[in-house]
């Protein structure tokens, strides 16, 4: 089997630098098409599917290797190695934003930069940290989530998309959910709320852009501010908008943060 195949691998763009755009949970490389004509005109962008998700190949899903973001970090890594051309950055939204961060532990020093939007190392509340959910909450969505994925799908879009005067993003955001493999993505979800890795994102010495939303009902600000604190090369973009998918529903500004991140560190330019 082929990267190609296995991850659905699309390269666009023919800059001197290579980002890696990498999608969250219950969605696929279409998220990125507001901000991928922006980006194209001065990098070479690869976008790809996470193992299990839009049209990647199922048959390379194993419960075994995904029973950790670990394994998404090994694949992105292969991609990485396949296809990347000069310094390398990250673009990661939501979960892929820890992917992003364990493929840099797995290679050090892989990475030139790292873009985190949405990104969070930990969703459950502890001593000292809050990450939005307490233990109950998280085991209620689970089961949820494992009783009627479909359900959810439907019910949860709207919220997690924060734009009720535009009904054809919910429309998308649910479309992309119900196309998930259901058994999968429950799978995924466990996976992605039950980790914490805010030992791996500690100290992470690579230049790392948080984008954060104000609304965002899956990460709050304080997780935001948190990883600001934790990571020593970092800067933190507010973003005032609602949801938890700013490339769609705020891409202008969503742009202008990564453009401002760019330029500080002289990506882009030939």
């Amino acid at each position: 089997m082929t990267l190609q195949k296995r991850n659905n691998v699309h390269v666009a763009g023919n800059g001197s630098a290579t980002l890696i755009l990498s999608h969250g949970f219950g969605c696929d490389q279409s998220m990125w098409r507001c901000l991928l004509p922006h980006l194209v005109t001065r990098f070479r962008v690869v976008s790809y599917d996470l193992v299990g998700a839009g049209q990647s190949d199922l048959a390379a899903y194993t419960a075994e290797k995904y029973a950790s973001l670990w394994g998404y970090a090994t694949d992105l890594n292969e991609l990485i190695d396949a296809y990347a051309e000069g310094p390398v950055i990250v673009v990661g939204h939501s979960v892929s934003a820890m992917i992003g961060v364990l493929a840099e532990r797995q290679r050090p020093g892989r990475l030139a930069g790292l873009v985190m939007i949405g990104g969070s190392p930990c969703y459950i509340d502890s001593a000292g940290y809050s990450g939005g959910f307490a233990p109950d909450e998280i085991q209620a969505l689970l089961t949820t989530l494992e009783d009627n994925y479909l359900g959810w799908s439907s019910s949860m879009a709207p919220t997690l998309m924060g734009t009720p005067g535009q009904p054809l993003l919910e429309a998308e955001l649910t479309s992309s959910f119900c196309r998930t493999d259901a058994q999968i993505a429950r799978h995924f979800a466990r996976v992605i709320f039950l980790s914490d890795h805010r030992q791996e994102v500690s100290g992470l010495p690579v230049p790392t852009l948080i984008v954060q939303c104000t609304g965002d009902p899956v990460v709050p600000v304080g997780v935001g501010e948190y990883l600001h604190r934790v990571l020593p090369d970092s800067q933190m973009s507010l973003i005032d908008n609602m949801g938890h998918y700013p490339q769609l529903s705020a891409p202008g500004a969503c742009a202008a943060a990564m453009d401002a991140f760019f330029a500080g560190h002289g990506f882009g330019h030939e």
